[in-house]
């Protein structure tokens, strides 16, 4: 069972109109399916984020930080506009937005920004954020410094994995130094691949965003002789996004996600299968897809926000599916589609916008009652409370045995690159096992994979 830490007792009475109020006892399970002969496992649960009876803070005396960091993402300022009308309804002193990411906390960082009603009236309306975003750490030392002097009850961090971290560290020298503020996060990331969340805001956006840019690849494959359409989408370490985007469009014929190794003798016999049947091709490809093929050209650099820096797999598949069908009698006509850029600094869609204001209230009634250390999830239909420190173990990944991927497979299973190593890495593997007298039963294995999905008859889709 995974509890958040409070500041303290709950001492005043809500200022904020009386809704339906959150029991401080109730509790999200992880695994929302059962089997009746087994028990039921409680042993991962999550207190449910939203408004209590009773508050940590004087409101009156209450003044709130507002912080957003990272790559921009549809919904930023649905997020920062919810925040600060809800912070304003609970008539606290102040809410100030802190310019340009962490650096705005810095010692020498740009002065905040008031933020009221007429402020944040029409922010929504626009793409990006009005606080400007920045990536990088500052000490955490230096941060609750700049609390202090602005007096900063709350603060609420805005961003993915890499600002949940500063946050966590925030919150402990926070803890360290026996301050009454609260830190909670609101978590902001397109790829979705925060653990404990099903879901984070910007990813529908996302996804119908990706879709338009699918359609477009299909158009350009259809009208061309052997035309091949090629889509990356965001996905650095995981792959919902090109995914989910395949699941809209049903016109993908190739989804290549970080999560299902590919090989590129496979991915060629794959795509030229499909020419010589069909006369075209739709390749949807996550960003990080295909490391291991790139690592000879990656040097394996970081951003300031300690992501690694992979090798642009969209580029480099186009310059081998080129390569490869000049040595061929099929001659090729190949679009490449990058919509990267383009779709995270759009509006968000309704659903979306409407998820960031629920996100921004959730997030203010938990704050004001004293919660701290975590940040406001969304599992099983409702919203949580994830400590901080649950999501810095890992990512959430794409399960390449689940329901999700199982349905791609089915839409593109004629054209799908089985994984697995290539001829030559396959012919120095077996040279190495013939000297071990355990290598019989691995070699046997290895030599039952087909090389490609290509050993399967295509389906006339």
């Amino acid at each position: 069972r995974q509890w958040v830490s409070t500041l303290g007792e709950c001492t005043y009475e809500t200022t904020r109109p009386r809704f339906a109020f959150v029991d401080d006892k109730q509790r999200v399970l992880l695994q929302s399916h059962y089997t009746p002969t087994k028990p039921i496992d409680t042993s991962l649960a999550f207190e449910v984020a939203g408004q209590r009876e009773r508050m940590f803070f004087d409101p009156h005396n209450t003044i709130v930080g507002i912080v957003t960091c990272g790559g921009l993402c549809p919904g930023l300022n649905d997020v920062v506009r919810a925040l600060t009308y809800a912070s304003l309804n609970y008539n606290v002193k102040k809410v100030l937005g802190y310019r340009y990411g962490y650096h705005g906390l810095s010692k020498d960082g740009h002065p905040p920004v008031k933020l009221e009603s007429r402020q944040v009236n029409t922010i929504h309306d626009l793409g990006g954020t009005v606080l400007g975003s920045s990536r990088g750490p500052i000490p955490a030392a230096e941060m609750v410094e700049t609390l202090k002097r602005d007096k900063i009850n709350i603060l609420f961090t805005i961003g993915g994995d890499g600002t949940q971290r500063g946050a966590q560290m925030l919150f402990e020298e926070i803890t360290r130094q026996k301050l009454p503020i609260a830190v909670v996060g609101i978590p902001k990331t397109i790829d979705n691949d925060i653990l404990y969340i099903s879901r984070t805001f910007g990813f529908d956006t996302a996804v119908e965003q990706a879709r338009v840019a699918i359609s477009c690849a299909h158009a350009e494959a259809q009208s061309a002789d052997n035309g091949i359409g090629l889509v990356k989408l965001m996905g650095r370490d995981s792959g919902f996004i090109a995914a989910k985007a395949t699941l809209a469009s049903g016109d993908v014929n190739i989804c290549l996600i970080p999560e299902e190794p590919f090989t590129l003798p496979s991915l060629m016999a794959n795509i030229e299968n499909r020419l010589v049947h069909r006369g075209h091709c739709v390749i949807v490809v996550a960003e990080g897809a295909g490391v291991d093929i790139l690592k000879e050209f990656n040097s394996a650099k970081t951003d300031s926000s300690g992501n690694t820096s992979y090798g642009d797999i969209g580029m480099f598949l186009k310059s081998e599916i080129t390569s490869y069908f000049k040595k061929t009698k099929l001659g090729i006509t190949i679009k490449y589609i990058d919509p990267s850029y383009t779709i995270r600094s759009i509006k968000p869609t309704s659903a979306d916008a409407a998820f960031c204001e629920e996100l921004g209230n959730k997030a203010v009634d938990s704050a004001m009652c004293g919660k701290t250390g975590c940040i406001v999830g969304y599992w099983g239909e409702s919203f949580t409370l994830v400590p901080m420190k649950l999501i810095a173990r890992g990512r959430k990944k794409v399960d390449v045995k689940g329901h999700m991927w199982n349905t791609v497979k089915q839409m593109t299973w004629t054209m799908q690159p089985i994984g697995g190593k290539d001829e030559k890495s396959k012919e120095k593997e077996k040279e190495k096992d013939e000297g071990s007298e355990l290598s019989s039963s691995s070699t046997c294995s290895s030599s039952s994979t087909p090389s490609s999905a290509a050993t399967h008859p295509p389906t006339p889709l």
